[in-house]
């Protein structure tokens, strides 16, 4: 099921009728993980693989998966009950959070700082980041962008007010951005590797060198608490399509091209982008995370402080 702005209110309240452990009439236990998805990352590609149903059915789970636009609208979902596992980048979590969501950081794969970038036009006057001075940019108000943008125009030596936000979701990001209505776009793979593809959009600014862009693993208290079996078998399959992408990026993209409903061209440049290598959180990536929460706390994005180390899953990944 893919999530729209529409029907997002209707996913969030039918998470009543559909919690972690649904029983049958007949006594039998049916045990579902209802993951959230977006277009980025390895779980789409798990997802088009096909390989977890296999995995789960072996310890009696079944699997649902839900597409969402972004982590900001996957996290509302986890909050609301009506997810139980997801994925997204550094930023969405802090927020969720910052909001007190029952989430727990399960793992993350390693840093991919270009797999997000500052579009512009092929055409633009803007030639650098300090170009975008009083200009108006478009980002997923919460997303991993949101701090990238933060980072890119410290750098620059502007400040995150020095431009006019627009808080718009991928697909209403990438309108706005053709139609001349922002100067500029930030946004990840694969909407950034399809703009580039399809419109020729340039890169004014990635992540290397001011953002890692950690992909993160979460999940509910109840799933951590009392699904560890489900979680293991997860992240043994998010290993397994790691090992296999990073090995044959080409033959991943033309496999799962159709599946995922994402272009070859776009996938291949998108995939080369990504990072693979699922592992737990150590002290250096809950520092980083922490720093992030930091400055969005002191940028008053955020309500109040949280404290990473509180909500990271104990043990191995």
């Amino acid at each position: 099921m893919k999530i729209t702005r529409r029907n997002f209110t209707a996913v969030v309240a039918g998470a009543i009728a559909t919690p972690l452990m649904q029983v049958r009439p007949a006594g039998a236990a049916e045990k579902v993980v209802r993951i959230g998805y977006q277009k980025y990352g390895t779980l789409v590609l798990l997802k088009g693989k096909g390989l977890l149903e296999k995995k789960l059915k072996s310890i009696d789970y079944t699997v649902e998966w839900t597409e969402f636009p972004g982590g900001p609208q996957l996290l509302e979902a986890l909050n609301a009950g009506a997810v139980d596992f997801g994925s997204t980048g550094e930023t969405p979590p802090i927020f969720a959070q910052a909001a007190d969501a029952p989430l727990v950081y399960i793992a993350h794969e390693p840093p991919a700082p270009r797999g997000e970038a500052i579009l512009v036009a092929k055409d633009s006057p803007i030639k650098a980041v300090a170009d975008l001075k009083g200009k108006k940019v478009a980002f997923n108000k919460g997303s991993n962008v949101h701090y990238l943008l933060v980072k890119a125009l410290e750098e620059a030596g502007l400040t995150y007010e020095d431009v006019e936000s627009s808080f718009l979701a991928p697909a209403d990001g990438r309108a706005a951005f053709e139609k001349g209505a922002v100067d500029a776009w930030v946004i990840w793979d694969p909407f950034q590797a399809a703009a580039e593809v399809a419109i020729e959009a340039r890169e004014l600014r990635n992540g290397e060198g001011i953002v890692p862009n950690h992909q993160f693993y979460l999940g509910t208290t109840s799933l951590v608490d009392g699904h560890a079996q489900a979680i293991d078998v997860l992240i043994d399959a998010i290993s397994e399509i790691d090992e296999w992408t990073k090995s044959d990026t080409a033959t991943a993209a033309a496999e799962l091209s159709p599946s995922v409903g994402i272009p070859e061209p776009v996938l291949v440049k998108a995939l080369e982008r990504q990072s693979y290598g699922i592992k737990s959180l150590d002290d250096a990536v809950v520092a980083q995370q922490q720093g992030i929460a930091d400055t969005f706390f002191e940028l008053k994005l955020i309500p109040k402080k949280v404290t990473i180390a509180d909500v990271v899953r104990k043990g191995k990944a």
